[in-house]
């Protein structure tokens, strides 16, 4: 009779091999096992707190009868399932995109401050999306396709002008800069010449919120991650084997600019996604990725912890953002204070170690 059975690889202290019958076999790492299982507590103790707590505050147990299909009166249905669930689930998504976003780039650009903020592509988002808003007059559906053309048209720019003989992480970067400058004072440009309402309102948009998030939003997000995370599984294996240099990825038999081609896609897109449900929030791509390589461990690029952590980061920003300020605001803010510090502490570790 066939057993399961657990055996150490001998590659890493915490590193196992679970075989089962058949030869089948899953290769898995306690410690990033453990840290994923930690940070899946986390975002359910987020969650149950942002569907509890509120104006109309309503118990732990009566969040979970009303999630269940039996609540208690109509106006708790009303609260958690119409007015706080899409709100919290659209914070989950989005967080798990941009962190999932950063991760990857960082690994492309392979520069711990490559993520899509930084390098540029959330600017391109983003004024695809103000000049929807602005100019064109669209409603949710095209500004979320403004988003997204504008996020893979800066992509497709950044990499042709950043492309020579393959694409290097530090002129990546560079260029990625440049072009978030411009599109930036683009933007502006926008913001000036437009009427004083829609100008209050793209500038709020702007801000990154989660205010009057509803069912809509989740399809639109939900849809879109659950298009790009079956490429990123696929890309995951060449991605680590890009990470040890192209020479060694090649004579493993991985097309090294098409794999890269294929992260940029999934990752402008991820952002893009994320830009478009809840505007350009800022630092989550940026701090995910870090801190989930600091718990688990991982060298890598760790995408689905980092999806993960920023998920929870995000989900606890909006918690903080919402109810522990003296008052409300919006997301982006909670998250371009903490992501500030942040970035500064990352850079003066960097450059001790002269990497910056």
């Amino acid at each position: 009779m066939s057993r399961l059975t657990v055996e150490p690889t001998g590659l890493s202290p915490t590193a196992y091999v679970l075989r089962g019958p058949r030869d089948a076999s899953v290769r898995f790492d306690r410690r990033v096992l453990l840290m994923c299982s930690l940070l899946v507590a986390v975002m359910v103790a987020v969650f149950l707190t942002s569907l509890a707590v509120g104006d109309y505050t309503i118990s732990a147990a009566d969040v979970v009868r009303t999630l269940f299909g039996n609540p208690p009166d109509p106006l708790a249905d009303f609260i958690v399932n119409g007015r706080r669930l899409p709100r919290v689930l659209v914070a989950f998504l989005v967080g798990g995109a941009l962190g999932a976003s950063g991760a990857v780039f960082q690994s492309l650009s392979r520069n711990p401050l490559g993520s899509p903020d930084v390098i540029g592509f959330t600017s391109g988002a983003s004024a695809g999306a103000v000049f929807v808003i602005l100019v064109a007059g669209g409603g949710m559906l095209q500004v979320a396709g403004g988003a997204v053309t504008g996020g893979v048209v800066t992509a497709v720019a950044v990499y042709l002008l950043a492309y020579k003989r393959g694409v290097q992480g530090f002129r990546l970067i560079l260029v990625g800069i440049a072009a978030g400058a411009m599109l930036t004072s683009g933007v502006h440009y926008l913001l000036m010449r437009a009427e004083l309402i829609q100008a209050a309102s793209a500038q709020v948009w702007l801000t990154g919120s989660l205010n009057t998030r509803a069912w809509d939003h989740v399809t639109a997000v939900g849809i879109g991650v659950a298009v790009i995370a079956p490429l990123l599984a696929v890309l995951s294996r060449p991605m680590r084997m890009i990470e040890m240099g192209d020479d060694a990825a090649t004579g493993l038999g991985v097309d090294a600019e098409r794999v890269r081609l294929g992260m940029l896609i999934a990752a402008t897109v991820l952002a893009a996604i994320s830009v478009a449900a809840a505007g350009p929030i800022a630092f989550i791509a940026l701090a995910a990725p870090h801190l989930a390589r600091r718990l688990t461990g991982a060298a890598g690029a760790a995408v689905g912890s980092a999806a993960l952590m920023g998920a929870a980061l995000l989900g606890a920003s909006d918690l903080v953002a919402q109810w522990v300020l003296p008052s409300p605001l919006p997301v982006g803010v909670v998250t371009v204070c903490i992501g500030g510090l942040y970035l500064v502490w990352l850079l003066a570790r960097e450059g001790r170690r002269n990497h910056v």
